[in-house]
């Protein structure tokens, strides 16, 4: 038996990833998800993982989740039932939203419906400006006329969102006091708690959000936490937040939103630490699952971070690493629209059935059963009881080939060309679109079938590298373990920067401070593994869009913020081509990011010998690529060791991954055991 273990557990739309981290090293598994109820497939993996790596669960020292449960109910609007209490006259702001449409030319285009209907909105009088000085005082006769009205809807949870909020936070707690008062016994979410910023409709979104998911992450959260205690795991349960950090599962109660990106920041998280291990700081991500394909950058090693993330139709401004999601995964079902075009997504098969060739009872052919026709995968190393080839070539023939008039094995290649189609889009996002060349990064794929696809996708892109994690089908699971913990507080205060006294700004940045060191200290993180990082958020005066810079350490002086001014016009030149030094500039948000470091696990695996350095086939088969079908060597990923060589074409088959080798690329494997493919 072993100690001092580390365990991480990553929910995906198919199959739940574990990696276990202890002194024998790395040691990954995957069990498939369960929709109905995703902690029981957490139990699953965690019970699954004590045989496979041999640890006692009392000997788990940190526990690890990243989860999609907010996210699911947020995009299939399964939240609980929700109130918003806010300013007198701003009831429908959170409906009005920006004028920005879905689409623009669309003249029937619709808004995403409202998280909180207008009959369960309610309005006090109040007021404050944009200084925090009071303009109409709290009615507190009408705030518990509405606490009374709120307990007779009869909701779960409350939003409350008074205007510039941010400034004076006093008028929401009484409201808060109101709903007590008057027996209202739920969940409430303070907008000066949630998203304490300006932009009237984000803030209040971002407010009724958390408000919405609060008892839903509040349920998952408690059985995951009873099951993982009666399993004999002492560790308290950590949970991956949309930021890139871990928090404890308290906090998490508390803010839901802010893991509405768990999975994915995970993923990167994991992506840029091997990456970075091999020497690598700038990298595009690809995680391709089962239901999805998340790509995202990271720059000089960090995940870039933005607060103008969307999850499904809505924004939701709350610290996030910067993901782009398209609905294209492995078993992402194939089929012909009414013009006779092959689409691909963005339905998926999912964990239950699965693609055809799972032999779980599905019909509908998908991006994995594609690449079992062409060869490229083998189902039977993953499910005993496979369906059969012929099972999956008829659907294909009878979904795809026969209404198109193609050959099954044409029709299984334009599958693959179409994901692979929608996937360039979505790396030009983060990309192109955003001002990167893409030949100045290298590709990092991982999930189940980002591997499958990686090369082909960088020779479109004239990405010069691919590297495949040793750990590619479960990096999300593993970016669990390598994550500080880490809390963002921000704070508006609109200012003219030539008006915010150095003083004041040090003092506010020591009170966030103060509270973040609070947090970590309970948290267990002693003075030496604390780290604070000052930013804030300026603009010149007249612009809606703002710039983060980085501010100094310990005491401030009119020399640092004359020096954050000119990093911002900096800054502004590199972001958009252009800048004002002579324009006016405007202090908007000041932040603090509170992080808990870690000591990340090794990248060796659990009984590695390391592999071989000479690069044996394990067998062949046929396999075809661009309409040529030949025998193809297919590689154990276990016994290729570091400075084997191979050259396209090649199939490398995992224990959780397949990796492909185009012809004409060429493949090594380095210190790490990552695969880093050549196109």
């Amino acid at each position: 038996m072993v100690t001092d273990v580390r365990v991480g557990v990553d929910v995906g739309g198919t199959f739940t990833d574990v990696v276990v981290a202890d002194e024998a090293g790395l040691t990954m598994l995957k069990v498939p998800s369960t929709p109905d109820a995703p902690d029981r497939g957490v139990l699953d993996g965690l019970e699954a993982a004590t045989d496979r790596a041999d640890f006692a669960p009392a000997d788990a020292d940190f526990f690890g989740h990243g989860t999609t449960v907010a996210t699911n109910a947020l995009l299939e609007r399964e939240w609980a039932e929700t109130a918003l209490v806010t300013t007198e006259g701003f009831r429908d702001a959170v409906e009005i939203g920006r004028q920005t449409r879905p689409s623009l030319y669309d003249l029937r285009a619709e808004k995403p419906a409202p998280i909180v209907e207008r009959d369960r909105r309610f309005e006090v009088p109040e007021r404050l400006d944009r200084r925090g000085d009071v303009v109409e005082p709290f009615d507190g006769d009408a705030a518990r006329a509405v606490a009374r009205s709120i307990a007779d809807a009869g909701v779960e949870s409350v939003a409350v969102a008074f205007l510039f909020a941010f400034e004076d936070d006093a008028h929401e707690r009484r409201m808060r006091e109101a709903l007590r008062e008057e027996g209202v016994d739920c969940e409430v979410s303070l907008s000066s708690d949630v998203l304490p910023e300006i932009r009237e409709y984000e803030r209040t979104l971002a407010t009724s959000i958390n408000a919405a998911l609060k008892p839903v992450m509040n349920r998952y959260l408690g059985r995951l936490e009873a099951g993982v205690a009666d399993a004999g795991v002492p560790a308290a349960v950590k949970v991956m937040q949309s930021n890139g950090g871990m928090a404890s599962a308290s906090a998490t109660r508390e803010r839901p939103v802010n893991t509405l990106l768990s999975g994915p920041a995970a993923g990167v998280r994991g992506a840029a630490h091997v990456a970075g291990e091999s020497g690598v700081d700038d990298v595009l991500t690809m995680d391709m699952g089962g239901t999805s394909c998340d790509v995202s950058l990271v720059q000089d090693g960090d995940p870039v971070v933005t607060t103008e993330g969307q999850v499904g139709d809505y924004p939701v401004t709350v610290p996030m690493v910067d993901v782009h999601t398209i609905g294209a995964g492995g078993g992402s079902i194939a089929w012909v629209d009414e013009g006779g075009s092959l689409r691909v997504g963005p339905r998926s098969a999912g964990a239950d059935p699965g693609p055809i060739c799972y032999g779980r009872g599905g019909t509908e052919p998908t991006v994995t059963d594609a690449h079992l026709l062409l060869g490229r995968i083998d189902p039977a190393s993953f499910f005993e009881g496979s369906a059969d080839e012929a099972t999956v070539r008829e659907a294909v023939r009878e979904r795809v080939a026969d209404p198109l008039d193609l050959s099954v094995e044409a029709a299984a290649q334009g599958i693959v060309d179409v994901a692979n189609a929608n996937m360039e889009r979505a790396l030009r996002v983060v990309s192109v679109e955003r001002g990167h060349d893409p030949r100045d990064f290298s590709l990092v794929a991982y999930g189940g079938a980002g591997p499958l696809h990686a090369a082909e996708l960088a020779a479109e892109l004239d990405v010069p590298r691919v590297v495949v994690p040793r750990s590619a089908g479960v990096l999300s699971a593993l970016g669990l373990l390598i994550s500080d913990a880490a809390y963002e507080e921000g704070v508006s205060a609109v200012r003219p920067w030539t008006e915010v006294n150095p003083t004041d700004l040090t003092e506010r940045f020591e009170a966030m401070e103060a509270e973040g060191r609070e947090r970590l200290e309970s948290e267990g993180y002693g003075p030496d593994r604390r780290r604070f990082e000052r930013a804030v958020d300026l603009r010149y005066r007249g612009q809606s869009f703002d710039l983060r810079v980085s501010m100094p350490e310990g005491r401030l002086d009119a020399d640092a913020l004359d020096d954050a001014a000119a990093r911002f016009h900096d800054r502004h030149e590199r972001r958009y081509g252009h800048a004002s030094p002579d324009e006016p500039v405007e202090l908007v948000t000041v932040r603090l990011r509170s992080r808990g470091v870690v000591d990340p696990p090794t990248l060796s695996m659990a009984g590695d010998e390391g592999g071989d350095a000479e690069a044996t086939p394990r067998t062949t088969r046929p396999a075809t690529f661009g309409g040529e079908t030949g025998e193809t060597p297919i590689y154990d990923r276990e016994t290729l060791g570091p400075g084997a060589e191979l050259d396209g074409p090649a199939v490398i088959e995992g224990v959780e991954s397949t990796a492909v080798v185009p012809p004409g690329a060429d493949a090594h494997v380095d210190d790490l055991g990552n695969v880093v493919i050549e196109p």
